[in-house]
């Protein structure tokens, strides 16, 4: 399949401007369905004239995203303090930037957590946790060291901070909305195992997806059209915005005869204020035997501006497939290829047929609030209060070449020959 499928297709003229879209929704005459919506208008009429029709498409995903955190700016203290090492309700923060600004990562466990516990596979709380709380405007425990310097003495700190007292607290997220997942299965270990992907049973005994298929904002446009550095999206029910491609965004994926990306692909890096934030769309997990995680609620809102686009935006669950991997064997060592492809539509039947069995089927995202958060934004566009912002910059598409790259392991103290 070529990379860039059914671009013979393509409406090489543009019937709508981003201007044009927004000027639609200054003046209250946007027409804007959600992505669930738009499987219906283009069945009935076709890309073509669901172009005509459709001005804006809203997406949604609500689920773990690992990969994100949080800048807070504490501010200075008397006398003033160069922190070096701290802790947010026994949180590790990062405090290698300068003297008061921390980096909380989502994945950090609060420390002694779970050694310190009589089930050791226990996670309670994290980084996560900490800035769920944190929106949620309860008092967080800042504990704080430092080797002390003339212009800033003070060596330690103890205290209480709240999010309405910090100067900046925006999340900063490295990897978000992937396009597209695995659906985890183990086969061949004796017992169930412990995942990022929660508890996989032995035997076949379950499969674990995380995706809101037809509603996930890159499965709606696959080569990144209209999503780019710059492009406003709903973060946690805020307006946030995407500032770069997040980390692992493989573009290079295998896609479909609909250009869908068959496995994961692309990754959205993404920023907001923690102020403006809902703690119903940011909340901490736990998985046993793994660790902690944030879910995180996202969406954006796509410009219909051809029957390209039109098309894309049609998707259907029945059209996204996802790669079935063994997690007890093929993952943790990357090596074998997937079981199967399942279809969304098959996995929210509630079970799929693998290698002879009935197997189980497991979200660890919620399409109830996926579908929340597309009807959100669908509110927003509609009443004028989330205008379309055209990228500054697209991301790298498959013409890159740019794919994910595996590590480069070379053994330390091995001779290298130049």
């Amino acid at each position: 399949m070529s990379p860039r499928a059914g671009a013979s297709e393509r409406v090489v003229t543009l019937p709508k401007s981003y201007d044009e879209i927004n000027e639609k929704i200054r003046t209250g005459e946007v027409v804007v369905v959600t992505a669930e919506e738009m499987v219906g208008v283009v069945g009935e009429l076709g890309p073509e004239r669901a172009a005509k029709k459709v001005d804006v498409v809203t997406t949604g995903t609500f689920g773990p995203m690992c990969s994100s955190g949080a800048f807070l700016n504490i501010g200075h203290s008397t006398p003033r303090m160069k922190i070096t090492n701290a802790w947010l309700n026994d949180v590790p923060a990062c405090a290698g930037l300068a003297a008061v600004d921390l980096y909380i990562g989502a994945t950090e466990p609060a420390a002694g957590d779970p050694l310190n516990r009589e089930h050791p596979g226990e996670f309670s709380y994290g980084g996560a946790h900490v800035i769920e709380d944190l929106i949620a405007g309860k008092d967080i425990h800042l504990r704080a060291d430092a080797y002390g310097t003339d212009c800033y003495p003070r060596r330690e700190l103890d205290t209480w901070i709240n999010l309405r007292d910090l100067n900046e607290a925006y999340m900063l997220n490295p990897r978000n909305a992937y396009q597209n997942y695995n659906v985890a299965v183990n086969q061949f270990a004796d017992r169930d195992i412990y995942t990022y992907m929660g508890v996989v049973k032995r035997d076949l005994g379950s499969a674990n997806y995380c995706s809101a298929g037809q509603l996930s904002p890159l499965l709606n446009d696959p080569y990144y059209r209209t999503v780019g550095i710059g492009t406003r999206i709903f973060l946690g029910g805020a307006q946030g915005y995407v500032y770069w491609q997040g980390t692992q965004h493989d573009p290079t994926t295998p896609r479909n005869e609909r250009g869908v990306p068959t496995g994961g692909a692309g990754t959205l890096g993404t920023v907001g204020d923690l102020k403006e934030m809902d703690p119903r769309y940011i909340v901490g997990v736990s998985f046993y035997g793994y660790g902690v995680s944030l879910a995180v609620g996202l969406g954006t809102a796509i410009p219909v501006l051809d029957a390209e686009m039109a098309r894309f935006t049609g998707v259907s669950d029945a059209d996204i497939t996802a790669p079935v991997i063994d997690y007890s064997r093929n993952y943790a060592h990357n090596e074998g290829e997937p079981l199967a492809h399942v279809s969304y539509a098959a996995l929210k039947t509630g079970s799929i047929e693998l290698e002879g069995k009935t197997v189980p089927t497991t979200p660890l995202s919620s399409y109830v609030r996926a579908r929340e958060i597309a009807q959100t934004l669908k509110g927003w566009v509609q009443v004028g209060e989330f205008l379309l912002t055209e990228p500054v910059q697209p991301l790298p598409s498959a013409d890159s070449g740019e794919g994910f790259k595996a590590l480069n392991y070379r053994p330390v103290g091995e001779e290298e020959c130049e």
